[in-house]
């Protein structure tokens, strides 16, 4: 609703003013304070973002034409925005990932890349238990230098929610190729499903 919006662009226009009325700063002064108040100022203007999304999807917009504006796809930004209904119950989905799923993708990457192979399925959810053994792991992950070579490096992983998982993509170096892991996880910080994908099929 237009109240939503209201309060946000108000919300965004009360940080704004604090960081202004603090813009002269001494050698004394506390920076940390105005990184803090630019901060407060860059989440009040998602805010506003979001309000004016979901106007545009109340006016009729289309996801297609409010990626356009984003400079995203329309499903990043139904991820992002969206409020999808859980068919199973009626009700809206949590549509928060997980938290820490940043770090939590980090480590087992380094541990699949450093072939820690036992602490990577300790974290597989009883499903993946079942299907993936520390032995096809390793396989899988040999099948991969075999191709592209050793590993290099790895991105900062992109988070999402899609129904009862968090699922994360980190971007994979190798020396001849690059990869996308994507990695699922549970609330429970289990893992659900854990894909090594071409990058341009990620």
């Amino acid at each position: 609703m237009k109240e939503n919006l209201t309060e946000a662009v108000r919300a965004l226009r009360g940080r704004a003013d604090a960081l202004l009325a603090a813009r002269v700063l001494t050698a004394d002064e506390d920076w940390a304070g105005a990184v803090q108040r630019a901060l407060a100022v860059r989440s009040a203007a998602d805010d506003v973002v979001r309000a004016v999304v979901h106007e545009a999807r109340r006016a009729g917009a289309t996801w297609q034409v409010i990626g356009d504006a984003l400079g995203v796809s329309r499903q990043a930004a139904f991820q992002r925005y969206g409020k999808p209904i859980d068919p199973r119950t009626g009700e809206p989905m949590n549509t928060t990932p997980l938290a820490g799923a940043t770090d939590l993708a980090t480590t087992t990457v380094e541990d699949l890349a450093a072939g820690r192979w036992s602490r990577v399925t300790a974290q597989f959810d009883p499903t993946m238990r079942e299907g993936l053994s520390e032995d096809a792991l390793a396989a899988a992950w040999a099948q991969i230098i075999g191709l592209s070579g050793a590993f290099e490096a790895h991105g900062e992983p992109e988070v999402s929610r899609a129904g009862d998982l968090t699922v994360t993509d980190t971007r994979l170096t190798m020396e001849a190729g690059d990869y996308t892991a994507r990695i699922s996880y549970r609330d429970d910080h289990t893992i659900a499903g854990l894909y090594i994908l071409p990058a341009d099929a990620s």
